[in-house]
């Protein structure tokens, strides 16, 4: 470059300049999606200030160390944004450095199912390289930025007190673009965010032990919990990502919604009346074990720690509360469990079925197993349908309507399920799961025929099979995810409770539930953690507390 001076400075002083923009960005670079706007990229950070004052003032080995470490940690914080973008995007909240690392490795095996191995380990490898590029591109370019501010101290110092004096005028005044602050302290605002998010954590640790163990029925024995029940056969079953948006989203909800009424007048016809409501789930767009835990325990879980401490204890469950009686036997159809799930014995089951347990020999539908019809047909003939001394309390995941939504299940004549083949040519024949996952509008039209399709097999298997004795509870774990429910959506979910037996609905009738399976607009919205002490008190339980 010294044949060509001119060029030099030049690309000297383009490097120079992108190296100012990258850490400009990063100070301003919002957590959610929602909050990118040109605005927001226009400020004068009030970090950029005080970190240029430093790096002034440093001496040149003193100052290159100081902007490398600020650099990376200027990186980290923006790794830190980006989790929470993604998160909020998914799962409706931010990253949690404390407890989510783990659900890294499950978005892992989400893509591996769904997109294969190949798309997993790529998006694992530039997942990598993308966090080592944040860390190391932030701490060159501050680098950079402080040895031009040291090399040109005076300027520098004279441009600085310049910038100070209009952040200091554009703060006094409340200076705003679009409604947003010009002069910004954001990063220190994401500070203390990210600070006061992990204290609440470590905070919540140790409270949260103490509260599961207070038990208002903990100390219930068998023969007062669940007297108005005895000699029903109980089927708890959770729906796959069954919001309050499926009912009421102008895309997803018509074709849902009549679903739900033509489903509760095939219902009727066959004997069978609902009541339903809402529950506002500890989850959203993931995390399904955080609602099924909250439902059945009467504790809100909503973190992983959360759920790590209430199944290494013996919080009473709804199946455990059946199987304590004596009356009942208590079985689980599990076909998303592919490995060891040591909280069936938490949650009081003698017996789970799993995807390898359940004789599925058909086509997976991406990160479903298998279609909820073959595994309810399963449940059927390995469970409910068999002869046995008592009744039984069942807990029922069905998965069909797990996201990509792509392909998505027929149903086919039930006499015809055999071992689930019959399935090969319907999957071949569906929407491959990459014309859908990143398609805004194809996902939620998706969605609600997903739901469509879980709740039809489950109602078809509720006509089929049910008997007098037969008492359903329907619900959702979840809303879908952001893309799908919209961003601030709700965390409802629908909960039905179905029966024939008209005293199984009447002992809730002042619950000011809704008739049928959709449940009104303004009908009740409980926390679905209020669920399990309403449904024993309801149906006769006394409680004998423990204490915490």
């Amino acid at each position: 470059m010294a044949a060509h001076p001119q060029a030099a400075r030049g690309l000297s002083g383009a490097v120079t300049v992108l190296a100012v923009a990258l850490v400009v960005l990063a100070l301003l670079l919002p957590n959610k999606r929602e909050q990118f706007h040109a605005a927001a990229f226009l400020r004068i950070p009030v970090e950029a200030l005080l970190g240029a004052v430093v790096l002034v003032a440093l001496p040149r080995g003193p100052r290159t160390v100081v902007a490398a470490l600020a650099g990376t940690a200027l990186g980290a914080l923006t790794v830190l944004n980006l989790a929470d973008i993604e998160f909020n995007q998914y799962l409706g909240r931010s990253f949690d450095v404390v407890l989510d690392w783990p659900l890294l490795g499950d978005a892992r095996s989400y893509l591996a199912d769904t997109l294969g191995g190949t798309v997993a380990l790529l998006a694992a490898v530039a997942a990598v390289l993308l966090v080592l590029a944040l860390l190391a591109v932030p701490a060159l370019a501050a680098v950079r930025v402080g040895t031009i501010l040291g090399r040109h101290r005076t300027r520098a110092t004279q441009g600085l007190l310049l910038a100070c004096a209009v952040w200091m005028t554009c703060s006094s005044l409340n200076v705003r673009l679009d409604g947003i602050p010009v002069a910004s302290g954001h990063t220190v605002t994401m500070l203390r965010y990210h600070a006061q998010a992990l204290r609440s954590t470590l905070r919540d640790e140790r409270a949260f032990a103490r509260t599961a163990r207070a038990d208002a029925f903990g100390g219930t024995p068998g023969d007062q919990l669940l007297p108005d029940l005895r000699g029903k056969d109980m089927v708890f079953t959770f729906v796959e990502s069954y919001g309050r948006s499926a009912i009421e989203d102008p895309v997803e909800a018509p074709g849902v919604d009549r679903t739900l009424d033509a489903s509760t007048r095939a219902l009727a016809r066959a004997g069978f009346h609902a009541a339903s409501g809402w529950l506002t789930s500890a989850t959203y767009g993931g995390g399904s074990w955080l609602g099924h835990s909250t439902f059945m325990s009467g504790l809100w879980i909503d973190n992983q720690n959360r759920y790590r401490t209430v199944t290494s204890g013996d919080r009473l469950t709804l199946t455990e509360a059946f199987r304590r009686t004596g009356a009942w036997d208590t079985v689980g159809i599990m076909p998303g469990v592919q490995k060891g799930w040591p909280e069936a014995k938490w949650y009081g089951l003698e017996k789970v079925y799993d995807a390898l347990r359940l004789g599925y020999r058909g086509p997976k539908f991406s990160w479903s197993t298998m279609p909820d019809q073959y595994a309810l047909q399963a449940f059927q003939r390995l469970a409910h349908g068999g002869k046995h001394a008592k009744p039984l309390a069942s807990f029922v995941i069905l998965t069909s309507s797990h996201q990509p939504w792509a392909p998505i299940p027929k149903l086919v004549p039930w006499d015809e399920l055999g071992d689930g083949s019959v399935f090969r040519g319907i999957e071949a024949a569906g929407t491959p799961p990459q014309e859908v996952i990143a398609n805004a509008t194809r996902s939620r039209q998706e969605y609600g025929r997903s739901i469509q399709y879980s709740v039809t097999a489950l109602t078809q298997w509720l006509e089929r099979y049910g008997t007098d004795d037969t008492v359903l509870v329907l619900l959702g774990d979840h809303q879908p995810i952001a893309r799908v429910s919209g961003d601030h959506a709700s965390r409802d979910v629908p909960v039905s409770i179905v029966a024939k037996d008209p005293k199984v609905l009447e002992r809730i009738s002042g619950w000011g539930w809704t008739a049928g399976l959709r449940p009104a607009h303004d009908a009740p919205v409980w926390p679905m953690s209020a669920f399990r002490d309403r449904f024993l008190t309801a149906y006769g339980s006394v409680p004998h507390p423990t204490k915490g």
